[in-house]
């Protein structure tokens, strides 16, 4: 802390902070001393080129020339330093009220919606009989991916993740060939495809944009997936009872890499302690310390805030996929109970997972998946379900819906009520465990043990 002149008593001193373009600076001053002279400190503190004027937090300007006392100024007051005109408001310590431009909800809104089209633009591609209608969208796929990795205009960045799903689509059209036997290969092309424009679309963008990382993961690892089930020649259920399960763990994992925090913007508590200012800013003056700049922590937040997204978003599209292939490739009766277990528990569990989850988009997401696993579940009830069952059927799922509305009440408070949060997590830990010996039975493990058991001892 630095101080402005020797003589005086405590009584006679202003203690001020004066947060600038050099940084947060704290000052005792005399309390005769002018606006200038604290202005003239803070610069030669920072390290300015020019001296600065003065402003109050609400933007008053502070005359030079009259002493602090008759400018109304205080003990304690947090002061602004501005070049030019007036500076910002100040609502908190450290932090102004100017922010970065920022491409708004709609606009991510507008790139969910061109993503879903590519998809379906893609599906229809691959199923369309007229050879000219199947080059055309390919083409124009093709482009829209090629646009969507530019690192050009203010929403390059909402494209960027949007260009994975038109490369995806565009190569499912391209390779994809009727039969269930051909479809998981088809899928894994297409998850290398995503992976490889968004390989690319990080590598030009201005800042390395972890979505893209998450998208580049979830990509291989559907390629490397389908690619050692088709090397190894297993049965497809075995394929998307691996990929349910994956996505359903995956949704307890992504907060992990999301609260990675760099070790120079972890705050030093005992200096903290004794200089406050010390965790608001970096000077840039002769004191070199190491300070948490707001702009690092905006970053930091906003990193954060779009791997929760991204990865949420990889673990829907995973689980809708897994979870409607897994119902149809299961054919014999012991595989396909096994599947409809791994198919409800799965969606318990996430759901279960969503509660814990604060970032709002991330939760939808992950509810959205859940619920998509017990909608499929119930039309293939449904579909197998005799004249007498489907009205079983129908009043069981609404009464299993009831009974998830309360408990999605309940347990969303979990954090404000610690008997619902342990509640949740006993749930939410019996759906993960029973999906995963699920797994053994739908993918028909289980099965061709019985069959081998039953020519070896039958």
């Amino acid at each position: 802390m630095a101080a402005l002149g020797t003589s005086g008593t405590l009584s006679e001193t202003l203690a001020l902070s004066v947060h600038g373009p050099g940084g947060v600076l704290d000052l005792v001053v005399p309390a005769g001393a002018s606006g200038s002279d604290v202005a003239l400190e803070y610069a030669r503190e920072a390290g300015l080129g020019v001296v600065p004027r003065l402003h109050t937090t609400t933007g008053r300007v502070i005359d030079p020339a009259r002493p602090l006392t008759e400018e109304r100024v205080v003990s304690g007051q947090l002061l602004v330093a501005a070049l030019g005109g007036p500076g910002p408001a100040v609502s908190g310590a450290g932090r102004t009220d100017e922010a970065p431009e920022t491409a708004g909800p709609v606009s991510g809104l507008v790139i969910a919606v061109a993503a879903a089209a590519a998809v379906l633009s893609g599906w229809f591609a691959a199923h369309v009989d007229s050879f000219l209608l199947h080059t055309i969208t390919v083409d124009l796929l093709a482009v829209g991916a090629i646009l969507g990795v530019l690192p050009v205009g203010r929403y390059a960045a909402q494209r960027a993740l949007a260009a994975p799903a038109f490369a995806a689509a565009g190569a499912y059209a391209i390779v994809w060939e009727p039969g269930a036997v051909e479809l998981p290969m088809a899928l894994g092309i297409a998850g290398l495809a995503a992976a490889v424009t968004a390989a690319i679309a990080r590598t030009l963008a201005d800042e390395r944009d972890d979505a893209l990382t998450v998208v580049m993961i979830t990509g291989a690892g559907i390629f490397l997936a389908a690619g050692v089930w088709a090397v190894a020649g297993f049965s497809p259920p075995l394929l998307w009872s691996v990929l349910l399960v994956t996505a359903m763990l995956a949704a307890r994992f992504i907060p992990s890499f999301a609260i990675d925090v760099p070790d120079q913007v972890l705050l030093d508590l005992e200096r903290l302690a004794v200089t406050a200012w010390s965790a608001r800013d970096r000077p840039r003056g002769r004191r070199g310390r190491m300070l948490v700049t707001t702009p690092t922590i905006t970053a930091l937040v906003r990193r954060g805030s779009r791997i929760v997204t991204a990865g949420a978003a990889a673990v829907f599209v995973v689980t809708v996929l897994s979870a409607t292939q897994l119902l149809a490739t299961a054919l014999v009766e012991v595989d396909q109970n096994g599947a409809r277990c791994l198919v409800f528990f799965a969606g318990g569990a996430l759901l279960f997972a969503a509660r814990s989850y604060r970032h709002r988009s991330a939760r939808l997401l992950l509810r959205l998946a859940g619920l998509a696993c017990w909608l499929v579940l119930t039309i293939e009830l449904l579909r197998h379900a005799k004249s007498g069952q489907a009205t079983l059927v129908v009043v069981t799922s609404l009464f299993l819906g009831a009974i998830m509305v309360a408990a999605a009440v309940a347990t969303g408070r979990g954090w404000r009520s610690v008997w619902w949060a342990r509640r949740a997590e006993i749930g939410e830990g019996i759906c993960g465990a029973f999906a995963v010996a699920a797994i053994f039975v739908s993918s028909g493990i289980v099965r061709t043990l019985w069959e081998i058991s039953s020519e070896r001892f039958g």
